[in-house]
């Protein structure tokens, strides 16, 4: 008896586990699969929903090669199997072959992608797999021959006289195999400022505006194709602030922002997706002048409102990222671009001294996204904001009259009580600085 350990492989991500066997004069057991002691040796938390099972009667039957479009964990349960895996993926490790033994001492974790064969060396053998998505007869495989000669499986019985089907003698050699592509990001509300920034970052994202998938419509969800999709980044968001307050802009806020956010979750669980949702400082009164990721939500406006209600509905997805960002900067309406275009007008704007945050450029927040998928940090709530101090927004008005050549005396501070005479405007946190530590 060993005991349970995770073992990688010449194949990125297929893994191999020695599983303890327990045994005595009555037979013995084993714990075939067992998440939390699994996944803390570094087997993917891969969220098994069918379990399968395939008996062959006959020593040398000969199963594959097939890679299949989810992940595939398989055991023995009595019997011998030699294992043959081929990666089918598109990338440098395109035809790497792994092969092992497996016996109920032992599995194998097939990530996707990834082709497995098998070939039973004991008369009476059944092996069992799970995996973590339903059978379809619509779902796209990806073969490869049993034969072929670039990869070169040493099968301990000869093919010649090893029990296969007729399909899997004739499935394509290696050089007629269309790689597996990898499954792709989501990019909703690909219009907005965030929007364009993640879509020229991730080139390959798709990449959908508000028009072309409409976040509060559970029709968009159903009508969608997620079996290529293995992460959405949520950039479609209500942002008007002040219209918020009105009677449609109430309802309007709520529907994007809110019950977007419940269908998001919703489908992030069913279909095993990581889940990128971006948070605004607004869901926040700004009376502590520093906000942590873990501070409890206390918003002034609808606005804010609807988005905490979003964050909170998205926390219901098990691989979520709440980013949380403030005062949103780039390719599109913003108060830096409105102060520019004054600036060039020669208008002495009234600008208000006593909110205090910092600027976040697109770009910034675009990356600071990318790095949180790419480096897998621990799902969670993140501040991500451009660096430098805090200022108020009459200082970068400022700022930007004098890089604009204007004399920045043009622009006169007021209290946002003085600015908001006679206008109906939300209310507004005078503290939005977001800790980023």
């Amino acid at each position: 008896m060993s005991g349970l350990a995770v073992h990688e492989s010449a194949i990125d991500g297929l893994l191999l586990l020695d599983l303890p066997v327990h045994g005595d004069n009555r037979g013995w057991f084993k714990e075939n699969w067992q998440r939390e002691k699994m996944v803390a040796l570094g087997l993917p938390d891969f969220g098994p929903v069918q379990n399968n099972v395939s008996f062959n009667a006959t020593r040398g039957t000969t199963r594959g090669i097939h890679a299949e479009p989810w992940d595939k964990y398989v055991s023995v349960a009595t019997g011998r199997v030699f294992g043959a895996w081929v990666d089918l993926r598109k990338g440098p490790s395109f035809g790497t072959v792994v092969t092992h033994e497996i016996g109920p001492e032992a599995a194998v974790f097939v990530p996707r992608g990834v082709a497995n064969a098998f070939q039973t060396l004991e008369d009476d053998t059944a092996y069992s797999y799970l995996v973590n998505a339903h059978w379809s007869a619509d779902a796209r495989y990806t073969f490869l021959n049993l034969a072929d000669e670039t990869v070169a499986i040493d099968w301990p019985i000869p093919l010649d006289v090893a029990e296969t089907s007729q399909k899997d003698r004739e499935h394509p050699r290696l050089a007629d195999v269309d790689p597996v592509a990898p499954r792709r990001t989501l990019v909703t509300g690909a219009g907005g400022q965030l929007g364009r920034a993640l879509a020229r970052l991730l080139p390959d994202a798709i990449a959908l505006t508000s028009a072309e998938f409409d976040v509060a419509d559970p029709a968009a969800y159903a009508s969608f194709d997620w079996s290529d999709v293995d992460t959405i980044i949520n950039a479609a968001a209500y942002t008007k602030v002040d219209e918020a307050e009105t009677e449609q802009g109430r309802r309007d806020a709520w529907r994007v922002n809110a019950h977007a956010a419940t269908h998001l979750a919703r489908t992030a669980v069913e279909h095993d997706l990581t889940l990128v949702h971006v948070s605004t400082d607004y869901v926040f009164d700004g009376v502590e002048i520093e906000h942590t990721t873990d501070e409890t939500f206390s918003p002034l406006g609808v606005y804010g409102a609807s988005k905490a209600a979003g964050d909170l509905a998205v926390a219901v997805a098990p691989r979520h990222y709440v980013v949380r960002t403030s005062w949103v900067v780039g390719d599109g309406p913003n108060f830096v671009r409105t102060m520019r275009s004054l600036a060039e007008r020669d208008v002495a704007p009234a600008v208000v001294d006593d909110q205090v945050g910092r600027l976040t450029y697109a770009d910034d927040l675009a990356a600071g996204i990318v790095e949180i998928l790419r480096e897998r940090r621990p799902y969670g709530t993140y501040n991500v904001t451009s660096g430098g101090p805090a200022r108020s927004w009459f200082e970068i008005a400022r700022e930007v009259y004098a890089e604009a050549g204007k004399d920045p005396a043009m622009v006169t501070p007021v209290s946002t009580e003085q600015y908001g005479a006679g206008k109906s405007l939300a209310p507004r946190p005078r503290h939005s600085t977001l800790r980023l530590d």
